[in-house]
């Protein structure tokens, strides 16, 4: 047979025709550590295996977790989160619940009376001092601070450790009303700041 440019195939730098090209015969390669490396690789980058265990393990829940320092701080947020938002509707349900039933309501709905402030004067340093001295009438409640405290609104009372309250009364759990006797301020002030003196 003539070979012409479009009759020949080339192999090794040798000429064929189509019917005496040598045919490709493929190798039997062993699974060795350096051959399945690559193949493992590439099963771990393909998304058709990653698409086949996101099908088989959806629904089964969440995976177990390390437990490292990242995730206890997270989680402990998360929990302090969770307390701030159960307050907020304990609180907001206690609110509803003062509320009276929808039908013993009347068509006019009257605004609950403010209570009135008494807002003492800020005695001087030596009045303070007197006043700190002084014994405490009969029935009065004192406390002194254990912690220090800086007020965050304009309606508590800063504390220093060792500082002596009077007039203090209970508002609720966590929070008391008292005059802090070295500064005069007479305010809201955290219960678990003080201990009863």
């Amino acid at each position: 047979m003539a070979l012409s440019m479009t009759t020949y195939k080339g192999y090794l730098k040798k000429p064929y025709c189509s019917m005496h090209y040598p045919a490709a015969s493929f190798t039997v390669v062993a699974d060795t550590p350096e051959n399945l490396r690559p193949k493992q690789q590439s099963q771990l980058n393909s998304q058709a295996l990653y698409k086949e265990d996101f099908e088989k393990n959806k629904g089964e829940g969440f995976s177990v977790v390390a437990d490292t320092p990242e995730m206890q701080r997270l989680k402990k947020t998360q929990q302090q989160m969770s307390d701030i938002k159960y307050q907020d509707d304990f609180e907001k349900s206690s609110i509803r619940r003062d509320a009276p039933p929808p039908e013993s309501r009347q068509d006019k709905v009257e605004p609950p009376p403010i209570p009135e402030v008494f807002i003492q004067p800020r005695p001087t340093a030596a009045a303070a001092a007197a006043a700190a001295a002084a014994a405490p009438p009969g029935g009065e409640r004192r406390f002194q601070a254990v912690y220090s405290y800086a007020a965050a609104d304009e309606d508590e009372v800063s504390l220093q450790e060792g500082d002596l309250l009077s007039d203090v009364a209970l508002i609720d759990e966590g929070w008391m009303v008292g005059c802090n006797q070295r500064t005069g301020q007479q305010g809201m002030l955290p219960a678990n700041y003080v201990k009863p003196v």
